[in-house]
């Protein structure tokens, strides 16, 4: 069954997680400061941000922005370029380009339906996915910013249900093709509290359901915040299964700490 969107809660989701990301960058005096792991400055990270939200805005407009072709290489170039020629680093200004233009986000896809379909960085997805996608962006080099700087992230179980719907729709287009190379097996995937469903490769192409196809070979429960992060490359599976967050069963068990090395983050 689907499910109408809370369409204020949803833009009232991507306002606080503006501003959290925006208090982060007016309390910092230098955003030259590295992000661990990473090639981007917090600086750097900000600015993409302000791009990514103005883009968003426009596509949520009905306007065509094309950006990159949906795979790795291209959409980093764009990335590279983007920031290239948008040399504003400093906190405050990119704080207020974040929150402003979450703002236009919302305001334009309020004056449409949400099933309106719009073509994205990552392929056709509809209005609300596109929101759901503009908000997994934001968290996602939100907690970047939030760890360099040694502050408190601001992923939480409540942000992470209203980021399931792109993140479905994201993992067909962002299978590793190398890595998924001839591989066939299905997964039943749980996160306790928002979701469940099933990605089913066969010979490297994934396919997501609301239910398994057939018998699982590879049943995974993961904490919330865990999924999330896993999902974009935040954190490591096998790491968080030592520490408990993660359960797998099943016929093939151990293909559990498998299943995000067949995805490139997007």
């Amino acid at each position: 069954m689907t499910v109408a969107p809370d369409r204020p809660a949803e833009a009232e989701s991507l306002h606080a997680a503006a501003e959290d990301i925006a208090a982060l960058l007016r309390a910092c005096p230098d955003t030259s400061v590295p992000i661990p792991g990473a090639e981007w400055t917090v600086g750097e990270a900000a600015a993409h941000l302000v791009l990514a939200g103005e883009l968003m805005a426009a596509l949520a407009e009905g306007r065509e922005r094309p950006y990159g072709d949906g795979t790795p290489g291209s959409l980093a170039a764009e990335n590279a370029a983007s920031l290239a020629a948008f040399p504003e680093r400093g906190g405050p200004v990119l704080a207020e380009g974040i929150v402003r233009h979450a703002r236009a986000f919302t305001e334009a896809a309020a004056a449409r339906e949400p099933g309106t379909a719009v073509v994205t960085p990552l392929g056709p997805m509809d209005l609300a996915t596109l929101g759901s996608y503009l908000l997994t962006h934001m968290l996602g080099h939100g907690y970047d910013i939030a760890v360099a700087l040694r502050r408190p992230h601001m992923v939480d179980r409540e942000r992470v249900a209203r980021c399931m719907p792109f993140l479905r729709t994201a993992m067909p287009r962002v299978v590793d093709a190398r890595a998924a190379a001839g591989f066939s097996a299905c997964y039943a995937l749980r996160v306790p509290g928002i979701t469940r469903f099933a990605v089913t490769f066969t010979d490297g192409a994934a396919d997501v359901t609301d239910e398994p196809p057939r018998r699982p070979d590879c049943t995974i429960t993961t904490e919330p915040v865990t999924f999330f992060l896993i999902a974009l490359g935040r954190r490591g599976a096998t790491a968080a299964m030592a520490r408990g967050r993660i359960a797998a069963w099943g016929r093939r068990p151990w293909l559990a700490p498998r299943f995000p090395t067949l995805f490139t983050a997007p």
